[in-house]
């Protein structure tokens, strides 16, 4: 296993979280939402099948179909690596097929619908993917009592690196007439340049983690099968005993069913934000991207801060507390009508995002076995993204209905007050200590 607390480690671990976060901050959240609304499906929106679609509809659909695909397979994914010391390639696959299909959004202009939702379908996916193995170094690369303080590290290096790639994007977007571009050339050239950044960084987790190499052979029963097939077949076995026995877990089952709720209500602010103020509120480009760059400096020091307050309060109880404020995040955002008010709910979202985000992942790696972390992390993202499937879609289904995003924003308040009082039930010190092999995992003969 590497060393618990070594810094090369731990800083080529939150290096990843630098190099990945430009994706989710240009391309998720930034330039790509008002790129595909304003330039290409347009104003007027698109039919398909004869049935009217908006840019914010579509938007939806996609984000949701790509937790639920990730949803099928990423636990035995996790299961898998584990069983074959395999966390860091599978990391590393995904980062370079994310951003590969990141940079060939530079190539999807105006009409290009299909195109643009296929390549954004498979970066998302890799990028939700890569964060399973990513996330499940946590529990072995520190111990429990500096987790909240490393996984909260592991943020803020992503909000600084994720900041800094989008603030040039800014620029280069901003002075795009004095470089001869048009605005439209260089939204796509800042896509690419989201891209290049997470391959380019990626090389610091792929020099500095490291894992044992595996020391099980497949069972009896698998052995007739190519290997690479027999530790799929491995996988899907472990999953399906694995999610057996975490039903027999009832604080980490509690915890984990909390996080659906409300982290469900935290995905859909982040996913739709750009596109619901654009759409909703009808702020310009320059001060969506502003807010998101405010947003970026804010959660850099509410993942810090938070993290440092959870060793007074309790992590539990400081991740219950930003869920309050992400209640009343979606509450102020059903009634602002101005570019003031959106950069004033930015900066309170940017605090409660670094805190919950980084709390949520320390709490959950200090209650897993860190021998199947892969695995448990696995379950993480189920859960997850099982809930970012319906958040999006309900947001695009409701705007449908109603014409308007803000009964869909308002909705939210539930998923952070079911997380909130499911969380308050879950005691997590009530979780088995001995090693989850030596309990429940047996695959000899």
């Amino acid at each position: 296993m590497p060393e618990p607390n070594n810094r090369k480690t731990i800083f080529g671990w939150c290096m990843y979280d630098w190099a990945n976060s430009a994706y989710i901050t240009t391309v998720v959240a930034g330039v790509l939402p008002a790129y595909f609304s304003q330039e290409v499906v347009g104003p007027i929106g698109v039919k398909i099948g004869g049935i009217p679609y908006s840019a914010t509809t579509l938007w939806g659909f996609t984000i949701g179909l790509a937790a639920f695909l990730t949803f099928l397979f990423a636990p035995i994914l996790g299961a898998v690596a584990d069983f074959s010391s395999t966390k860091k390639n599978f990391l590393l696959i995904f980062a370079y097929t994310g951003s590969l299909f990141t940079i060939l959004l530079y190539f999807c202009q105006a009409g290009d619908i299909f195109r643009t939702l296929f390549f954004f379908l498979i970066a998302q996916i890799s990028f939700i993917c890569g964060n399973v193995f990513y996330d499940a170094f946590l529990p072995q690369i520190t111990t429990r009592d500096k987790m909240n303080w490393v996984s909260g590290k592991g943020y803020s290096y992503g909000y600084v690196g994720g900041g800094l790639q989008f603030g040039l994007t800014l620029g280069f977007l901003a002075g795009h007439e004095q470089l001869g571009l048009s605005q439209d050339m260089m939204a796509r050239l800042g896509l690419a340049f989201a891209g290049l950044w997470w391959a380019t960084f990626s090389i610091f987790p792929a020099k500095h983690l490291s894992e044992t190499s595996s020391q099980e052979t497949l069972p009896l029963r698998f052995r007739h099968l190519p290997f690479w097939l027999g530790c799929l077949a491995i996988g899907f076995s472990r999953t399906v005993q694995t999610a057996r026995r975490v039903g027999n877990l009832r604080h980490l089952l509690i915890f984990l069913l909390a996080f659906m709720f409300y982290n469900d209500g935290i995905q859909t602010v982040i996913n739709m934000a750009t596109i619901y103020g654009k759409d909703e509120l009808g702020l310009n480009i320059t001060d969506l991207m502003l807010t998101l760059l405010i947003i970026q400096v804010v959660a850099t020091m509410g993942a810090l801060v938070f993290s440092r307050l959870a060793s007074w309060l309790g992590t539990k109880r400081t991740i219950m507390l930003t869920l309050l404020i992400w209640s009343g995040v979606v509450i102020y955002a059903y009634f602002i009508q101005s570019a003031s008010e959106f950069f004033g709910l930015g900066m309170v979202v940017g605090l409660a995002l670094g805190g919950s985000q980084a709390l949520s992942r320390s709490l959950y790696g200090s209650m897993i076995p860190p021998e199947a972390s892969a695995e448990f992390y696995g379950f993480y993202t189920l859960f997850s993204k099982f809930s970012a499937i319906w958040g999006p879609w309900t947001f695009a289904t409701m705007t449908i209905i109603t014409g308007s995003s803000r009964t869909s924003i308002l909705s939210l308040v539930a998923f952070f007050l079911i997380g909130l009082v499911l969380l308050s039930l879950v005691d997590e010190k009530k979780i088995p200590k001995t090693k989850w092999n030596d309990i429940f995992l047996s695959y000899s003969g």
